[in-house]
């Protein structure tokens, strides 16, 4: 079986900065964007993790650990389908403005960190921005590991990548908080 997918075309634009109007237009595009995080001019994917943050802290009381478990893997395929066919819309296999790849990693650390101090949390938030940010060592492997090329189509494939490296991302930060409070418990 094929996988069904839109190639890059001369004629289509390549939607850099999307509007809301864009995004209104289809729910994977909600999704994709963060509901609206992703719109932001500035840092959409620290404001995206900021959203996942708010989101989360929401959410968590009121879902056993379970459910939350449920909400991670509904949102990840639904994040999966929302951010190939998004960055199919915008002609583009790694737009910026899709920020659902940050809410669903930072949701992911998060259930993993809590009951976490605010403190934690903040370290967290660091981290995880500066592993998706900066992308060393194996974020960078993880980022090039389902990339397209320019006139390549946009398919599944660079969807799951899209959410691929944010989740080595939020593995590695983990892996430093992890260590951190090895190392020096009363963090």
């Amino acid at each position: 079986m094929t996988e069904p997918s839109t190639p890059l075309l001369p004629s289509q634009p390549v939607i850099r900065h999307p509007s809301f109007g864009f995004m209104a237009a289809h729910p994977a595009r909600w999704m994709a964007l963060g509901f609206g995080a992703g719109l932001s001019p500035l840092a959409p994917g620290t404001v995206g993790t900021l959203w996942a943050w708010l989101a989360f802290s929401v959410l968590q009381p009121l879902l056993s650990a379970p459910q939350v478990a449920w909400l991670l893997i509904v949102s990840g395929g639904m994040g999966w389908w929302a951010c190939t066919l998004t960055a199919r819309h915008m002609n583009n296999a790694d737009p910026g403005a899709i920020v659902w790849d940050e809410i669903l990693a930072f949701w992911l650390m998060l259930w993993l960190l809590l009951p976490a101090s605010f403190k934690i949390q903040v370290i967290a938030f660091a981290l995880f921005r500066y592993f998706d940010a900066a992308k060393p060592g194996p974020v960078a492997w993880a980022d090039q590991r389902f990339k397209s090329h320019p006139g390549q189509p946009i398919g599944w494939a660079q969807g799951f990548g899209i959410l691929f490296d944010d989740l080595v991302a939020a593995f590695c930060a983990l892996l430093v908080i992890s260590l951190w409070l090895r190392l020096w418990p009363a963090g």
